[in-house]
């Protein structure tokens, strides 16, 4: 599941402090991103093995929307995002992985960014089955993966410039934009060049939903007591303030019919003001 080649400098924050521009991220490798980077690496190793069969490989562990439901493969969904085609493919794929992902695994740890990584690879896949269900073509690779990890470092630091190609500066959000609109026109052009680019769209999509809405039913418990707890909160709010209109209302009555009887005497009181003298006495 390859993606249009391109090289990035420098894409962490010697930009943003305006120093002097390095290679990297500029950290040390966190242990996900470390994990990934050497996972994907031996594996494809493991495919140049004499008498390995990648093709074989990539037909059982590759995301094959026909047989990934259809035929109960459904480990197709995780697997692919680890099998690449070529030394360009995995290249690309994990420069990314490690220039952006690194940034990212820092600032959220861990398992956040694991989780939010297999939502990416994931997503694509599903993108893929959506857009032709019967389809028998397989898509290998990490590329899904790695774009959503791109789209969260650009939301994260919109304005940081990379270097497109190793000498193109371009600010990340333009990027990201940028690819989306490749691939989007690409998706849809009827071409066949090789690239999932349903992957490369639904990877983006799925990642951009995790940042915006949290999925996890934990918390949607949490949103419905806060809701919950917001309209009793709501209507506890107007049942007291309708009180207090209430208790003026008796408190000026009650004013009044007092100084109905220091002008005029009890006997003079009708029996609904005897009936709100005894409930402002009882309050």
């Amino acid at each position: 599941m390859r993606k249009p080649g391109g090289g990035f400098r420098g894409p962490g924050s010697p930009f943003a402090r305006g120093t002097r521009p390095q290679f990297g991220p500029g950290v040390p490798l966190p242990p996900v991103v470390k994990n990934l980077l050497i996972v994907n690496l031996a594996l494809f190793a493991m495919e140049l093995l004499p008498g390995v069969d990648a093709i074989e490989i990539a037909r059982n562990f590759g995301f094959v929307p026909a047989d990934v439901f259809a035929g109960g493969k459904v480990w197709q969904l995780f697997t692919y995002m680890f099998l690449h085609g070529s030394f360009s493919h995995i290249f690309v794929n994990m420069l990314i992985l490690w220039m952006f992902g690194t940034t990212v695994e820092h600032q959220w740890g861990s398992k956040p960014f694991l989780w939010y990584y297999v939502i990416c690879g994931v997503g694509g896949a599903l993108t893929t089955w959506a857009m032709g269900p019967s389809s028998q073509v397989h898509t290998i690779g990490a590329s899904a993966a790695v774009l959503g990890v791109l789209l969260a470092y650009a939301m994260m630091y919109p304005d940081r410039k990379v270097f497109l190609y190793f000498f193109i500066p371009i600010k990340v959000k333009y990027l990201v934009w940028g690819l989306a609109a490749i691939d989007l026109f690409a998706a849809f052009d009827g071409r066949q060049d090789g690239l999932a680019h349903f992957a490369h769209l639904g990877g983006m999509l799925f990642g951009w939903l995790d940042l915006k809405q949290d999925w996890r039913v934990g918390a949607f418990g949490r949103k419905f007591r806060a809701q919950s707890a917001r309209r009793k909160m709501d209507a506890n709010t107007k049942r007291t303030e309708q009180e207090q209109l209430n208790r003026n209302d008796l408190t000026r009555e009650t004013n009044r019919i007092l100084e109905k009887i220091n002008r005029e005497g009890m006997d003079s009181l009708t029996p609904e003001e005897l009936r709100t003298l005894r409930e402002a006495s009882r309050r």
